[in-house]
């Protein structure tokens, strides 16, 4: 019988978070970390690798980091190799990385649809594959946590935003976590996925600051956006033994927003 400390314990546990210089995944990392587990991060950008990595060392967190575009083949081949040739092997795998693209549906370029469509999906069902092959299939263990989004649980607001790629990807990410967790149960790994709602970061900073935001969080039952925090809690509960019995899951974490939508 574990306590609830044990069950949200990773001592012993290696993660590999793409996406994880800033933002959400750098808030995820520092959740993962915080709770004992080995990090590489991956992002496209070295001194802001760097400049994350320095900020986890400082929390006491083990952390290494790798640069590569996760929308490109044979940079996710690298950083599969990388990851795995440094940690030993994957336990927790965090799909964050992303890009959004706003226009209107009428027209939206079939080079912005594709940007959107190779990181936010393809990149991400190509990286889970190798990791799953190489270390989690054969080692009987996974967690796999997929960054989603509530727009891939609903329509945006007419006149608010106009993200229809993005919208579009994160719906897929939704039904890839579902599909998932069916085919890989039997080896003993879950994969779940986190749908956030509005959250300030630099991804998100051109469309929200299009909007009223006294209006945005109107909408919001808490009423406001979520912060720096708000994913942690969630992030460790799929990561660790605590949701061990959880899989296929989507789990908003959003203000209520698609409670009351």
């Amino acid at each position: 019988m574990h306590t609830v400390k044990q069950l949200f314990d990773l001592k012993g546990k290696t993660a590999l978070i793409t996406g994880g210089s800033r933002g959400l995944g750098l808030q995820i990392a520092e959740a993962l970390g915080e709770q004992g587990a080995r990090l590489v991060i991956s992002a496209r950008k070295t001194d802001e690798l760097q400049a994350a990595q320095a900020h986890l060392q400082a929390r006491g967190i083990v952390v290494d980091w790798v640069a590569a575009d996760a929308a490109r083949d044979d940079d996710i081949a690298r950083l599969a190799d990388e990851a795995l040739a440094t940690l030993g092997r994957v336990d927790i795998l965090v799909n964050n990385a992303g890009a959004v693209w706003g226009a209107p549906a009428e027209d939206h370029t079939v080079e912005a649809w594709d940007k959107v469509m190779d990181l936010n999906i393809r990149g991400l069902f190509l990286l889970t594959q190798r990791i799953g092959r190489r270390s989690m299939i054969p080692r009987r263990y996974g967690r796999i946590i997929n960054v989603a989004s509530i727009s891939g649980l609903r329509g945006n607001v007419p006149g608010r935003m106009e993200t229809i790629a993005y919208n579009t990807s994160k719906g897929a990410v939704v039904n890839f976590t579902r599909a998932l967790a069916g085919e890989w149960g039997e080896h003993n790994i879950t994969a779940n996925a986190l749908a956030p709602g509005f959250f300030p970061s630099k991804m998100t900073s051109g469309s929200l600051a299009r909007m009223d935001m006294d209006a945005v969080c109107a909408g919001i039952p808490l009423r406001r956006l979520g912060d720096d925090g708000d994913l942690k809690g969630a992030a460790l509960l799929f990561a660790s033994d605590a949701g061990k019995h959880i899989t296929g899951q989507i789990l908003a974490v959003d203000g209520g927003v698609t409670a009351v939508a």
